[in-house]
């Protein structure tokens, strides 16, 4: 959230955080250019530059103003949700393979990747929006992924996945998909401000995320 602030900050055009998480899944370029056509942001935008946002200003704001913090936000971003590790043991003895999918650009992918690396997990195959035609919520990087594990048919695969477009890619490949509630993107909060939330507010917050994923159609 934080590069997409201070990206559009620098263009002196302010957007909040639940601005800026609005549509985290997408392409970042393509986060972008949904900010600015929200009708409060392009007005923000039209109010410090004296006309409506273009094109132009979508590739300045990505490739001058954002990739250089989101690189430079990417610290610990590779941190491992608890029992992962566990859970990936477990897969793996079964003989399970295990792909992802993400909307990070490649570099920021390989950045997260080898932190995470570094803390002991690695799928087996990754791949990136500039893989594919076209991001998720189309299924495309999940056919990558089995493609390169040899696994079909769609039945055979689980898609997990913590915002609606996950849940909306794993449903368009016609594979089995499970949202992500407590540590995604739905709470959005880290294990620490979770924390500190009183019970019952953890357990709301929990809750709508769960609702909200199997609303968009999550199996489990």
């Amino acid at each position: 959230i934080r590069p997409f602030v201070e990206a559009f900050a620098a263009l002196r055009v302010t957007i909040s955080a639940e601005e800026a998480c609005g549509p985290m899944w997408l392409h970042k370029k393509d986060h972008v250019r949904a900010l600015l056509s929200l009708p409060a942001v392009a007005e923000r935008f039209r109010a410090a530059h004296g006309r409506a946002p273009g094109e132009d200003d979508v590739v300045r704001l990505y490739e001058k103003e954002f990739v250089p913090r989101q690189m430079g936000a990417l610290a610990g971003a590779g941190r491992l949700v608890p029992g992962l590790l566990d859970a990936v043991a477990w897969l793996r003895g079964r003989g399970v393979r295990i792909g992802s999918s993400t909307g990070y650009f490649r570099d920021a992918l390989d950045a997260v990747a080898a932190e995470a690396a570094s803390r002991g997990y690695a799928p087996d195959f990754a791949f990136c929006p500039s893989d594919v035609a076209a991001a998720r919520p189309a299924p495309w990087m999940i056919f990558r992924n089995m493609e390169a594990a040899g696994v079909f048919p769609p039945s055979a695969v689980l898609k997990v996945g913590d915002t609606i477009p996950d849940v909306g890619e794993g449903r368009n490949a016609g594979v089995w998909t499970s949202g992500v509630a407590r540590t995604g993107s739905e709470v959005g909060l880290t294990e620490e401000d979770l924390a500190a939330l009183p019970p019952e507010e953890q357990a709301r917050r929990v809750e709508s995320a769960r609702r909200t994923l199997l609303a968009a159609g999550a199996h489990f």
